[in-house]
Order: C-alpha cells, then sequence, then structure tokens
C-alpha cells in the first residue's frame, strides 16, 4: 500500500520552495535576454565578431586550415564547431559560415570557399558535405595571427573540456569592414561594412590626433562601402550614423542607357541596363516584382525584361516603349522597387559584454585601445620568450669559454644532479643555463657554430632592447601599430565599391532634358485622366497647351481635371482606404504634348484608387480656411481641416477611419466657417436627395482618425451615388441609369438633418431604373457620361432642361449599354481660393 505524502510533508522535508511567480519570470527573462544579446545577437566591439563566427574560425585554425593548406570538407569545420565550442544546430553554424565565404555579404570574406556557395540570386549553397573551405588570407592573419593564451583571455567551453578564446587578437578593425547584423531581445544592431584602406586611414589619423571627432573622421571615410557596389547618397543619414550611431543611409542600384537593336527592321529602342545592386537585395526577387508591377499596370513604359547576368557580371535589361522617358522609368523604378532602398545603421556593439550605441570615432577608438592591449601583451611574451633564450645563449657561451672546466665536471660527476650543481657553483650560472649547457649538443663545439652563437647572443639583445624600448614608450608602440596598419592595408586594400554622391549629382544623372519654362517656381500645368494617368506640361510652347479640351489625349481616356500649379506646390490626394497623401507637383515627370502620362498610383506608396484630388499651397493663408468633406459608400460622413492634411510624411496619414466593408467614395472642399451659406447634397440610387447645413454647429470637424458620423438612412439596395457642395441659388444634374437627365434647383430640396430620409428629386420612367449621378452645375464645364461599356460620351450642360422634383428628366441618350455614372470636367482643379471665393 503506497503512502500518501501531503504537500505539508514535501515541504518539510524541503522539496517546496515557496517563490514569488513575478520575480522568477523577471529574472528567468532577464536571464535569456542577456544570453541572447552577450552569447549570440551582437558582436564584440574588439574583434567585431558574433560568438559563432570566433568559434567557427579557431576551429579552422586548430584545425590547420591556413590558406597555403588544402581544403576541408565544411561538414568537418561544422562537425569540431558543434562538438567543441557551440552547442546549437549544425545548420545555424553551416549558415554562418557560408556567409563568411560570400563575397557579396562580406566585404573581406573571412574564409574561402570551395563549391557552390549560393549567388546573389538568393539561390542555396550545397549541402556541407560537399563544400569545402580554409581560412581566407584576411582570416587568418588579420584575426588569429599570433593567437594564444598568453595574448587573448581563454575561457572553458560548454562542458570544461576544451579551451576557446573570448576574443581573437584582431590586427584590423572587422567590426567596421565587414559590418554586422543581429536582434537581441530589445535591440538590434546594423552595421554596415566599409573600406580597408579608408578605415586603416581614419586609425591613422585618430593615432595621430586622438582629439578628431567623428564629423572630421569623414574626411577619410565618407560612407559605407558595400560589397555589392551601388550608389550611396551622401546626405546627413550618413552623418547622424556616424555622429549618434543610428541614421537612414540611401542606397541606389547602378544603371545606364543603352540603345538597343531588337530585331531586324525594328526601330531601335532605349533601354536600362543595371548593372549594381544595393546590399542585400535579392535580383531575382526584384525581377519578379517589376513585372508584377508592369502587370499591374502600376509601372508603364517597359516592353521587356531580361536577365543577362553571367560569372562576368550584372546585367538585367530593361527594354522601354517607344513613347517611354527613361528618366521617368527609372524614376520610378527607384520609387517602387528595391533598386532604391535604406540601409538601417545602427552601431551597436558589446562594450565589456554590455551593449552600447556607439559613434565612429567610439568605435574606432575602442578597437585602438585594444590593439594596443593586444600589442603589449604580445610584446611581454615575447620579451619573456627572448630573455629566456638570451639567458640560455649566455650559458652556451659561458660553457665555451671555459670548455675544460666543463669536461672536468662531467667526467667527475656521478650523475646529472650533482654536475648541474658543480656547474653552478664552478662557472657561477644560473639554474637554466646550467640545464642548457647539459642539454647541448657537441656540434655547438665546432667554430662555425659558435660564431653563430655569438651572433645569435647579439641578435637576441638587440631584439630585447627593441621589445624593452616598445613597453616603456608608447610614442614606440604606436609607430608600430602604424607601420602594421600600412602593411595590412598594402597587402589587403582594394579600391572602393559604392559610390557617394551627393543629391545634386544623382538629382544631375536623372534629370529629364531642361525645359526652359519648367525650372524653379515657373508655372506648369498637371492633367489628371479618367484612367489615372497623371503628367506635367510646360506652360505656353508647342510642347503643351495649357488649357485644353477633356478631348486632347485622344482614344478613350479624357482628361479628368487640370491643374495650374508651380512646381513648389503640392496636391492632395485621397485614396479609396481613407488615406491621404501630398503628391510635389515636381515629383511629377514632365511629359511632351503626345505622351499620357505615368499612372497615378505609381507615386503613391499604395495602389489603391484615387477618389480625388486638391491642389494645395503651404505659403497660402486661405489654405487653413478651408476644410475637407469626406463621404464613404456607406454614409459616414466627416468634416476635417485642411491643415491636418498638410505637411504629410511619405507614407501618409488616416483622414478617413472606415469599417472593413466600407471604402471612402467622395470628397469636397469647404469654407471653414461656411460664410455664404452653402449647403452639401447626397444622392442615393433611389432617387433621394439629402441637404444638409454645412454651419460648423451642424457639421463639426473631427480629428483624422474619427469614424465620421452617419449622414443618411439607406434602403434595401440602395446605395450613394454622389455628393456635391452648392450654393443656395445654384442647380444640379440628376442622370439615370437609362439615360434620362435632368437639371434641379437646389432651392427645391428642403434643408434637413443629419440621419433624415430626404426628398424624392427624380421620378423613374422605367420600373429598373435608378440614379447614377449627381454634379453640380458650373458656369463652365461638360459632362462626361461613362457607359458600362467603358465609352465615354460628352454631354454639353445646354442640353440637359430645369425640371421640378416631381418630373422624370428627358432621356437624352438611347444606347445599346447603361450608363455607369457621370463625371464633370474640372478645366481648373478646386483650391482653396476657388472655395472661398
Amino acid at each position: 500500500m503506497t503512502q500518501q505524502l501531503s504537500l505539508e510533508g514535501f515541504s518539510a522535508l524541503g522539496r517546496i520552495v515557496p517563490t514569488d511567480l513575478q520575480g522568477e519570470m523577471q529574472r528567468s527573462y532577464l536571464e535569456y535576454a542577456m544570453s541572447v544579446i552577450v552569447g549570440r545577437a551582437l558582436p564584440d566591439v574588439r574583434d567585431g565578431l558574433k560568438p559563432v563566427h570566433r568559434r567557427i574560425l579557431y576551429a579552422m585554425h586548430e584545425l590547420g586550415l591556413t590558406p597555403d593548406r588544402p581544403y576541408r570538407k565544411c561538414a568537418r569545420v561544422v562537425g569540431d564547431v558543434l562538438g567543441k565550442y557551440h552547442p546549437h544546430g549544425d545548420q545555424a553554424v553551416y549558415d554562418a559560415l557560408v556567409r563568411m565565404v560570400q563575397d557579396f555579404s562580406s566585404r573581406y570574406p573571412l574564409a574561402d570557399g570551395h563549391g557552390n556557395f549560393g549567388s546573389i540570386d538568393n539561390d542555396p549553397p550545397a549541402a556541407m558535405r560537399y563544400t569545402e573551405c580554409r581560412l581566407s588570407g584576411m582570416g587568418n592573419s588579420g584575426l588569429l595571427n599570433d593567437i594564444s593564451e598568453t595574448i587573448v583571455d581563454f575561457m572553458p567551453n560548454f562542458d570544461g573540456s576544451q579551451a576557446e578564446p573570448t576574443v581573437l587578437p584582431a590586427r584590423l578593425p572587422i567590426l567596421l569592414l565587414n559590418g554586422s547584423s543581429g536582434i537581441a531581445v530589445g535591440m538590434a544592431t546594423n552595421i554596415p561594412p566599409h573600406n580597408l584602406g579608408e578605415v586603416v586611414d581614419a586609425l591613422l589619423a585618430l593615432i595621430e590626433r586622438p582629439h578628431l571627432s567623428s564629423s572630421d573622421l569623414m574626411q577619410w571615410i565618407p560612407a559605407p562601402d558595400f560589397p555589392t557596389g551601388g550608389q550611396i547618397l551622401s546626405d546627413h543619414g550618413i552623418r547622424d550614423a556616424y555622429s549618434e550611431g543610428r541614421g537612414l543611409i540611401t542606397v541606389r542600384g547602378v544603371t545606364q542607357f543603352e540603345e538597343i537593336q531588337p530585331g531586324k527592321g525594328r526601330h531601335r529602342r532605349s533601354a536600362i541596363i543595371v548593372t549594381e545592386f544595393p546590399f542585400q537585395v535579392n535580383k531575382a526577387a526584384w525581377i519578379e516584382k517589376v513585372a508584377e508591377l508592369v502587370n499591374d499596370n502600376r509601372l508603364s513604359g517597359i516592353a521587356d525584361l531580361r536577365d543577362e547576368s553571367d560569372r562576368t557580371g550584372i546585367r538585367v535589361v530593361i527594354e522601354l516603349r517607344k513613347d517611354a522617358h527613361p528618366q521617368q522609368v527609372l524614376q520610378q523604378l527607384f520609387k517602387l522597387t528595391s533598386l532604391q532602398t535604406t540601409f538601417g545603421a545602427i552601431l551597436l556593439a558589446l562594450v565589456n559584454n554590455e551593449p552600447q550605441q556607439l559613434s565612429l570615432k567610439a568605435l574606432l577608438q575602442y578597437y585602438l585601445d585594444f590593439r594596443e592591449a593586444t600589442l603589449l601583451k604580445l610584446f611581454r611574451s615575447e620579451q619573456e620568450q627572448v630573455s629566456r633564450k638570451v639567458e640560455e645563449v649566455a650559458g652556451m657561451l659561458l660553457a665555451l669559454a671555459d670548455l675544460d672546466r666543463v669536461i672536468q665536471v662531467l667526467r667527475q660527476s656521478a650523475d646529472g644532479t650533482t654536475a648541474k650543481r658543480q656547474l653552478q657553483e664552478q662557472l657561477a650560472c644560473t639554474e637554466r643555463q646550467a640545464d642548457t649547457i647539459l642539454a647541448m649538443p657537441l656540434r655547438r663545439l665546432l667554430g662555425l657554430e659558435q660564431q653563430r652563437l655569438h651572433e645569435e647572443h647579439q641578435t637576441l639583445l638587440a631584439r630585447l632592447t627593441e621589445l624593452q624600448g616598445l613597453l616603456e614608450d608608447r610614442s614606440k608602440l604606436l609607430n608600430y601599430l602604424k607601420k602594421d596598419l600600412r602593411a595590412l592595408k598594402k597587402a589587403h586594400g582594394d579600391p572602393r565599391r559604392s559610390q557617394v554622391k551627393s543629391a545634386q549629382d544623382l538629382a544631375a544623372e536623372i534629370a529629364d532634358l531642361p525645359d526652359p519654362q519648367d525650372s524653379g517656381d515657373a508655372p506648369v500645368v498637371v492633367q489628371l485622366t479618367r484612367k489615372g494617368y497623371i503628367r506635367r506640361l510646360a506652360v505656353g510652347g508647342r510642347r503643351s497647351r495649357a488649357t485644353g479640351s477633356p478631348r486632347d489625349t485622344g482614344g478613350d481616356d479624357p482628361i479628368r481635371q487640370i491643374f495650374s500649379a508651380r512646381l513648389q506646390q503640392e496636391i492632395l490626394v485621397l485614396t479609396a482606404s481613407g488615406r491621404a497623401f501630398n503628391l510635389a507637383v515636381e515629383d511629377i515627370p514632365h511629359s511632351t504634348g503626345q505622351a499620357k502620362g505615368i499612372p497615378l498610383v505609381t507615386l503613391l506608396p499604395v495602389a489603391e484608387p484615387v477618389i480625388e484630388l486638391f491642389l494645395i499651397d503651404s505659403q497660402d493663408p486661405q489654405t487653413a480656411q478651408v476644410d475637407v468633406l469626406l463621404l464613404s459608400q456607406q454614409g459616414r460622413l466627416k468634416r476635417v481641416e485642411m491643415a491636418e492634411l498638410m505637411g504629410l510624411t511619405a507614407r501618409g496619414t488616416t483622414a478617413l477611419k472606415l469599417k472593413d466593408d466600407d471604402t471612402l467614395g467622395w470628397a469636397t472642399l469647404t469654407p471653414s466657417g461656411d460664410p455664404q451659406g452653402h449647403t452639401l447634397l447626397i444622392a442615393t440610387s433611389g432617387g433621394r436627395l439629402l441637404r444638409l447645413s454645412l454651419a460648423p454647429d451642424h457639421l463639426p470637424v473631427m480629428g483624422r482618425i474619427a469614424l465620421g458620423q452617419a449622414a443618411l438612412r439607406l434602403h434595401k439596395r440602395e446605395s450613394i451615388v454622389g455628393m456635391c457642395r452648392v450654393s443656395p441659388q445654384g442647380s444640379v444634374i440628376l442622370a439615370s441609369r437609362a439615360g434620362y437627365f435632368k437639371r434641379l434647383a437646389v432651392q427645391d430640396v428642403p434643408i434637413v438633418e443629419r440621419g433624415a430620409i430626404g426628398v424624392q428629386a427624380m421620378q423613374f420612367k422605367q420600373r429598373n431604373d435608378s440614379l447614377v449621378g449627381l454634379l453640380a452645375v458650373v458656369e463652365a464645364g461638360e459632362v462626361d457620361v461613362l457607359l458600362e461599356s467603358g465609352q465615354i460620351i460628352v454631354l454639353p450642360l445646354s442640353r440637359i432642361p430645369l425640371q421640378a422634383k416631381s418630373q422624370g428628366g428627358e432621356l437624352l441618350m438611347q444606347t445599346n449599354t447603361a450608363i455607369s455614372s457621370l463625371h464633370l470636367f474640372h478645366p481648373q482643379g478646386l483650391t482653396a481660393s476657388d472655395i472661398l471665393s
């Protein structure tokens, strides 16, 4: 029969220890976090390595895999690392080894590989049983030279059976040369690689002038140097990264324009050739992204895309259409793809096992301090060895000077201990010298050997004096360090791969052909078509028309809006998701009169339908006196101050918060105080009109993240078809799906409160007919009638009759397909000045 023990019994036996759960979780999590920070994710500021890389290199050193030795299987190296030093997954160790071999991942590879180690297309490397490796020249001479327990500290491995170095005696700052990236707990590091020659020059300058700041050191290190090349935009991001330890560095691929001959009998075409990609950009994935953008009509002007890269280098050919502008397409590639990317530099490393965000000077200074301490240990160790050797050689010379007495002592001694004691007494030598004399071979008695002993003794004394000077005089030590750095620069240095260019240089390279009237703050014309293409034209001349008919573009894509603007102005863009973006007029590519422009969505960070555009001018004080009215498809109405939607970042902002199944449908402008008594009309597919007051007390201003208020109640199978701001003496146009049109005076529609039913404004003559459009009448304008077939018919306002609410309109169109929607051509896009006037 088993005995039942109570909890009190276990407690009495000491097997239950009451512990505070919060304290235990806090302690355990901190231990885990520090283990990740110190033991896995972050590099050491001294040798620039994480533990896994340090263990791989030391294991290769123990295996004797120097650059002059044959390759060995990577599986052997991984096995030694796992069995001796790194008790983690074998694939993690092999991945770290592969990255040290890849010349497109490491600026200066620390290991040399033989076999398939992957490619820039993200092709996986072969299995470790097939690939072979050994130390590279940089890894061997730059990190492992003179490694011993007297130079760097060693610690027991995970099971205490081996000793491993806590840091390698790096002769170069590998942390800056190869960079590092890693994600720890609550922190991350992302250090870019640099050029060896530039880093050595900066170290030499810092040794001579310790007062130099990080900004001063940028004379020698102007920017990172990525292994894949590219163009680095020299701006405040680099300065922030070097001065504060954190900054955004813009990197672009290298491109060039070529004229190609695609086939016999065809016209020559322009092509964009990409020869270098930004660091860590997957070439194959980038090509797929470009093809996807072209298929989604977000990127226009590209006729063909192919990869002609080979072992000699990268060559991606982007063949352009005959009517495409190369600079415009290139700008879109920079904006929409990773051909231009941002490297988020975070100079975070372990300093005395504590993570610190460091400046460029701090990184270099910590390395110099470590290197100086390492050299002192190296020279002290060598001094001890040379002193011991001097003592031994001096003992042999002492024996040769009185050889007869030595022979007599040896003949008269019964054993080695007696001989050793007699030699110390007779020759006045030390214990080590006596041992050396006893172990001296007879070959040393030759005359030539005696001469060599004298020369060796003089050489050792000179080296001992030199070492004594290096240890006692810091200036001599620093001179030695500078000489060593120059030798390493000569042995391993190479030219810079990444081009450093200013914003002005890059803008000049990709700028469009100069236009005499399209510079500075000159007036321009911005045109938006029904299908969403936008273009910027110069005012006057044969290249464009500042004013024009909506048919100017030709075909089935008429102009929807025309803005007379200046380059320094911006356009407020509202999308279907309720987001707002600021688009600079100067960012719209310049076009000739024949080009249709580019899709507007390609200038935005999101591919969403554009609902409305408004021209805004931050310098115009009238802009702050205007509000934006937003209406969703489900009837949520909101009023937002224009100032809330100005000065946005490239990511934009939320103008109207929407539910999952709702979208923004309409937007218009209205004066903030509504001094003119304008009202808002909302039309439904059932022919109802709802007229709301725009007074601030009836429709107050709301914040950007607000959901909006319910404007009206929709019946079943009914939807909103339009919204417009109207004056009390104005009129509106109503159109039905079957082709019936009429004009209705605004004063015939009474003003009601939000949520009301409204009035029936159109009586349908056909049973299945419905309202499809509502437009406010303007003095100059034309109505674009969009049919369900995609055809657009222009209807003059003079043909539309003025009728009462009880009438059903006049049949003005008899087409095979129904009317889809109405659009009013604005000869001038709405601005704050237009609304206030």
